[in-house]
């Protein structure tokens, strides 16, 4: 057998908030969505240009208005940056910088629900 990465899922409460912050944030981009006939649900999947196959997959479902339970946050999606200092730069003034660890090299964002991203310099 032979697998491969094709998405991450997360949920999100307001999903026009969610895709402006990873639109901004990260730089991805809606490739496809799927909408439930009855509106119960949206599925936005969002990549990063053709730079890899990977999607982030943001689920809205109609009835959900409780935030989502994100546990101790430990779970989270890395993203590479080839620019590090210019991506730390744009977190810091979008002020989403939620923890960083500068003897690592590395720093962490949250986006609108919530969720740790954490942002890693590209390796040489």
């Amino acid at each position: 057998m032979d697998f491969r990465f094709a998405h991450n899922n997360i949920n999100v409460l307001n999903l026009a908030r969610s895709v402006a912050f990873y639109e901004k944030a990260l730089g991805l981009k809606e490739v496809r969505r799927k909408e439930a006939e009855d509106g119960s649900f949206i599925l936005i999947y969002m990549g990063d240009g053709g730079k890899t196959d990977h999607l982030l997959e943001l689920t809205w479902l109609r009835d959900r208005t409780d935030p989502y339970d994100l546990g101790e946050n430990e779970s989270h999606i890395a993203f590479e940056a080839a620019d590090f200092e210019a991506a730390y730069a744009l977190h810091k003034e979008m002020d989403c910088i939620c923890y960083e660890n500068k003897k690592m090299g590395i720093y962490f964002i949250a986006d609108p629900d919530g969720y740790w991203l954490e942002v890693v310099p590209k390796k040489m």
